[in-house]
């Protein structure tokens, strides 16, 4: 799978598996911890808008702004291994899912029924409003959604996002089938 073909050793890929899964890293803010990462992205972190996001749930009970968080430290530290862009990709990755709206009520309360298709271009002009993103972080930030977008990444550090985007947003979503089945399923079967 893609997991391999990434170039992380076993146990790295175990360690990142057990990372995306763990909600509690972004809730007690441990990315601080990396002043490097933190230097590349502070004023965006610190901004109104994007704590705003915590507003706006993703998957299960991951806040867009956890989300975001994930996504961008994961790619950040992939491409800090391989040399590439780190600074350009940690902001990008912090900025693609910059909305700014609720996606799951989004098409009942605007007729709009294509979330996934059209938020990469709505992130993105919100990215280059408050943030005066770089053409490479907008061509990160729109094309994050491929191949459901038609159009892939141009720069290597995008596909970083790809892959980092996909592979939180299945942990987050397994975290919250866990969670439910532990608090749900299970008492249904065992009695306690």
């Amino acid at each position: 799978g893609f997991m391999e073909r990434t170039g992380l050793k076993p146990e790295e890929r175990e360690a990142v598996k057990e990372w995306a899964g763990d909600e509690r890293w972004v809730k007690r803010e441990a990315w601080k911890a990396d002043e490097a990462y933190v230097a590349c992205v502070r004023d965006i972190m610190e901004h109104p808008v994007f704590l705003s996001m915590d507003g706006y749930y993703q998957h299960g009970r991951t806040t867009c702004r956890e989300h975001c968080i994930r996504v961008s430290y994961l790619s950040y530290r992939l491409c800090r291994k391989y040399g590439w862009d780190y600074r350009s990709v940690a902001r990008a990755a912090l900025l693609h899912d910059l909305f700014l709206y609720d996606w799951h009520t989004h098409a009942r309360e605007t007729g709009d029924h294509f979330h996934g298709f059209t938020h990469p271009r709505v992130a993105m002009e919100n990215a280059e409003r408050y943030f005066q993103a770089t053409e490479k972080e907008r061509n990160m930030i729109l094309c994050h959604m491929w191949p459901l977008t038609l159009i892939p990444p141009r720069y290597k550090e995008g596909y970083a996002i790809v892959w980092a985007d996909k592979f939180c947003s299945l942990a987050e979503v397994g975290s919250g089938v866990r969670e439910w089945f532990i608090n749900n399923l299970r008492p249904a079967l065992t009695g306690r």
